[in-house]
């Protein structure tokens, strides 16, 4: 899921040999040191792609992957990709890739940062004659500060993308958010908390053309076991529920609440 879609940062990894023998008559422990450069990733599937509250998958299975190249002094890039739905995204294709770069550091006190750059790349969009390609890609700065403190992480962070460029026309976009995740000791149990505030270009989901923001929010839990996570999480948004020829509008616009399930495999 990327509502904590997304908040991206880089994996740190550890690679360690068993002892082995120097000479004949003795063994001796040893331990390689860290790669100055890791490779990391995922794969997995969930039954509905949720992007700040509302389905990009017409509330249906998308497929997504991930994989990150991290340098030990915390500087990192990578890419994301999903499948999408034309018919929550018109024009957009059926795939959505999003390639970022950026700088991560974790302090001794257990404060964290996060800085770095999302570039939403739609490969297929096409109009709706099946022309040219649609104008539906975009850029968007983000940073996010953290705190661990033993099992609980608490993370507040923001996204902004300003105006002008060609997948938000004249309007800018601005995205805050909170995470709280917390392991339950002695258990590989991990459970979520997520609330997000979207305004602007990519904040207006609501039938009053000047309600330009809306927010959205989850709750979940998840299970991770020799690289696989397996989770649900609960997700809504404020987007209203009043009727449209018969239909809720929140329905319409994918922001309808939902209980969704995922599972990956990291690598």
């Amino acid at each position: 899921m990327r509502f904590s879609m997304i908040s991206l940062g880089a994996l740190a990894l550890a690679a360690a040999t068993p002892a082995f023998a120097q000479e004949a008559s003795e063994a001796t422990d040893a331990t390689e040191p860290a790669p100055a450069v890791t490779v990391t990733g995922s794969f997995g599937v969930t039954t509905d792609y949720r992007f700040r509250g509302l389905s990009q998958s017409n509330k249906k299975a998308a497929g997504q992957a991930t994989v990150n190249v991290n340098h030990e002094s915390g500087l990192y890039v990578g890419t994301w990709a999903s499948t999408i739905s034309e018919n929550s995204l018109p024009g957009y294709g059926e795939a959505e890739v999003d390639l970022y770069g950026g700088y991560t550091k974790t302090f001794d006190n257990g404060l964290g940062v996060d800085v770095g750059l999302l570039y939403y790349l739609y490969p297929l969009s096409r109009d709706t004659l099946g022309g040219v390609a649609n104008d539906t890609d975009f850029f968007e700065p983000y940073a996010s500060v953290n705190y661990t403190l033993g099992p609980v992480n608490v993370k507040v962070g923001g996204n902004y993308a300003w105006s002008g460029q060609a997948g938000l026309g004249d309007q800018d976009s601005l995205y805050l958010y909170s995470n709280v995740s917390a392991t339950i000791p002695n258990t590989p149990v991990k459970l979520l908390g997520h609330v997000g505030r979207s305004d602007g270009a990519l904040g207006a989901f609501n039938l009053d053309p000047a309600d330009e923001n809306y927010l959205d929010w989850s709750l979940g839990a998840e299970v991770a076991v020799q690289g696989f996570t397996l989770g649900v999480s609960y997700v809504d948004t404020d987007v209203t529920n009043q009727r449209v020829f018969g239909d809720k509008f929140s329905d319409l616009v994918g922001g309808n609440a939902t209980v969704l399930g995922y599972i990956t495999y990291a690598f």
